[in-house]
């Protein structure tokens, strides 16, 4: 795989009810009881989702059964393949969800993150900005009009997630002490604290609106030139 493949789900467009018996019998029996757990049923719809979708796609790039996939968790709570197969040992994947869309972003021997936010879930403020941005960020976002606040935010935010979920250390990277730099026709770039120990060659990153509410940013640890990030929708198929 030469390519970040992201996958997409509108997950509440999926009504079909043979379907979701279908994807209900791939997941394992925790996964099930895991599912029980959520109160609404819109949750609950969106966790079957997202790990029938994981099997289902992970299957596309080794022959593993959707079914038989096994998963653990990294010290700090990321998911990651767990099976033997030689294909399934360097596959890398990382989810995202949000309401009305979950995002699935698959690589091979490349660390990956991606985010989805709905911008339209929740209004922003500056504070917000000066808590979790960097002093640069946090200014030119108040630079900005008041109309423009928004969208920024949230370049910005799932700009950042997608990066800390491509290292897999969750917030114990602080999300001021790295800023992302957007120059107008060019990829952004990203520079870090000395204490960060990274570089900033070393990373790529992608922005996307998958729909009008949507923002999605996908990181990737790259080798050398620039790596392709295909995006396509996703619907597991019945058969028969």
């Amino acid at each position: 795989m030469h390519a970040i493949d992201v996958w997409l789900n509108f997950h509440q467009e999926v009504v079909d009810a043979r379907l979701l018996s279908h994807l209900s019998a791939l997941l394992s029996e925790d996964e099930r009881r895991q599912q029980t757990r959520f109160h609404l049923a819109d949750d609950r719809l969106r966790y079957l989702l997202t790990r029938a979708m994981v099997r289902t796609v992970l299957s596309r790039h080794a022959a593993v059964d959707p079914a038989d996939w096994a998963f653990t968790v990294n010290a700090y709570g990321r998911p990651e393949i767990a099976n033997p197969h030689p294909d399934a040992r360097t596959l890398r994947f990382n989810v995202s969800h949000t309401r009305g869309l979950i995002a699935l972003a698959v690589s091979r021997e490349r660390e990956v993150g991606v985010d989805v936010e709905n911008v339209l879930e929740r209004p922003v403020s500056t504070g917000i900005a000066d808590r979790f941005f960097s002093p640069a960020e946090a200014a030119e976002l108040a630079r900005l009009p008041a109309t423009r606040r928004q969208d920024r935010f949230f370049e910005y935010w799932t700009f950042k997630e997608s990066y800390i979920k491509a290292r897999g250390l969750g917030l114990t990277l602080p999300l001021g002490q790295f800023t992302f730099h957007r120059i107008p026709g060019r990829a952004p770039t990203i520079s870090f604290a000395p204490e960060l120990h990274d570089d900033p060659s070393s990373w790529q990153f992608a922005q996307f609106w998958p729909t009008r509410d949507h923002r999605m940013a996908v990181a990737v640890r790259r080798t050398g030139s620039d790596l392709a990030i295909d995006v396509a929708s996703h619907l597991p198929e019945v058969d028969g």
